[in-house]
């Protein structure tokens, strides 16, 4: 089974207010107070600065889109993150941005490369966003990032 997820997760008046003339955005409630904006391929076409380059070393971001998401965090942290996952093997990125600079330089963890003490880096940015966990769950099982499999699921 494939997993993939390239998102911008903030809380919910926070990512509300900043996409509110942003057209293709489409947002879906995650739980603590927390809403999570898929990549489309809309969105991407709609936000990148043309020169097709991804940002930051993330494979989704659209070129000169981190400057956006710095103006977004004056609001509150706002975080990018990216997984893609083939019969549990994969690698994930996260970082994130709060008063408009960046708060969590951007974390990668490879194919078979195990996650830090610190934990995954979706669940990193997850603990930055204020996620709180419980009974030894992490914070990417605490608002249920698995429940879809693909980023388009959830606007479906």
């Amino acid at each position: 089974m494939s997993y993939d997820l390239q998102a911008v997760i903030a809380a919910e008046e926070t990512l509300r207010a900043a996409t509110r003339d942003l057209s293709a955005a489409r947002l879906a409630a995650i739980g603590q107070e927390l809403s999570l904006m898929p990549m489309t391929d809309a969105l991407f076409e709609t936000v990148t600065d043309g020169s097709g380059a991804s940002a930051l070393g993330f494979q989704r971001l659209p070129g000169g889109f981190e400057k956006t998401l710095a103006d977004w965090s004056a609001g509150g942290p706002v975080a990018y993150v990216e997984a893609e996952y083939f019969c549990g093997v994969g690698e994930q990125r996260a970082a994130v941005w709060d008063g408009g600079t960046i708060a969590i330089a951007p974390l990668h963890v490879d194919e078979g490369e195990p996650f830090a003490p610190a934990g995954s880096p979706i669940s990193q940015a997850l603990r930055r966003l204020g996620v709180v966990t419980s009974g030894g769950e992490d914070e990417f099982s605490a608002v249920r990032l698995g429940r879809h499999r693909h980023s388009e699921g959830w606007i479906a």
